[in-house]
């Protein structure tokens, strides 16, 4: 017997990439291999992975990139005062070619013939991904299921019934959100409309400034080399700081970004981001700045954190342009 191709599928363990692994097994005929990246927000990973393996892949692989995720993708966007149009600090953005990466290195330890991803054909992400990993591997195959299959959410969660896949589908969120340690992202809804305010049921790491103390909070951050080394006195390690900062000024209703963004697909869209820590360390990063760089110096950078985020945003890290 002719052994099956395998596929390694960024995993999850949602209604979209529970389907997948079952649809690509019907329709391609291949072995899946599920993988699920860490970057920050510590989910129940255990039972993501036993989720994948319950619904058929063959192998569930569980990836804790965090400390590379803050080491090669936050910091060096910091450093660079990297900010999308000005405003977003790129959280999702950044952490694309890091799962594409991941993807490409798993399919050739596996020898797997192809990857696939859960994006659709409407946004970013999908752009993203293809870009990141053809330019990584461009012998790989790339499986879309949610580009590829004509299924609503509602034909979604029929086809998960008629093939045994439990998946719990009650909680039906109005909005679409993206989070890793960096930020989140929250769209759909009743975000569509520009003149609509985000309803507070929209957030989730940030209190409405009305909502926030009244007496200030003061944090000290101490930098080396562009890069945040400690918070009020305390070495601390990336990851730790980032999410500290981002309690801490979250609970503040600092890091709420609403914003007009030009998509690289070519539509303009409505955003909502979530972002403590990053906003607060930029502009920490931006003062810093101010005062030890020269005049040249700063019209410099800034038009190479332009073109830094634009890099970024467009998934073009690993070209060589």
């Amino acid at each position: 017997m002719t052994e099956k191709q395998k596929v390694v599928l960024a995993y999850s363990g949602g209604l979209d990439t529970c389907v997948a692994v079952r649809w690509i097994q019907q329709t391609y005929d291949m072995d899946v291999v599920t993988l699920t990246i860490d970057m920050g927000t510590h989910e129940d990973l255990e039972t993501i992975r036993r989720r994948a393996l319950q619904v058929g892949a063959i192998k569930a692989l569980v990836v804790d990139a965090t400390d590379v995720f803050v080491d090669y993708f936050i910091w060096p966007a910091l450093r660079a005062g990297a900010l999308y149009e000005g405003a977003y600090p790129l959280a999702t953005a950044l952490g694309r070619p890091l799962v594409a990466k991941l993807l490409v290195d798993t399919a050739r330890r596996h020898g797997a013939a192809a990857v696939a991803h859960g994006c659709t054909g409407k946004g970013n992400d999908q752009v993203r991904f293809d870009v990141g990993i053809k330019t990584l591997a461009p012998e790989l195959r790339i499986i879309a299921p949610a580009r590829e299959w004509d299924m609503t959410r509602d034909e979604e969660i029929e086809y998960a019934a008629r093939n045994n896949i439990e998946i719990d589908v009650t909680r039906k969120s109005p909005y679409s959100t993206d989070e890793n340690l960096w930020g989140r992202s929250i769209e759909c809804g009743a975000l569509e409309d520009p003149w609509t305010e985000p309803p507070e049921d929209a957030y989730a790491w940030t209190v409405s400034p009305g909502q926030a103390p009244d007496e200030p909070e003061y944090v000290e951050i101490e930098f080396e080399r562009g890069i945040p080394t400690a918070l009020d006195g305390k070495e601390m390690k990336g990851p730790e700081l980032i999410q500290e900062l981002n309690r801490r000024a979250g609970r503040h209703g600092v890091g709420r970004i609403d914003h007009i963004e030009n998509r690289v697909v070519g539509i303009k869209s409505r955003e909502i981001y979530e972002a403590p820590a990053a906003v607060l360390l930029h502009a920490a990063h931006r003062e810093l700045e101010s005062i030890t760089l020269t005049r040249p110096a700063m019209r410099f950078k800034e038009s190479v954190s332009t073109a830094y985020a634009d890099v970024v945003y467009d998934c073009l890290l690993y070209t060589s342009d």
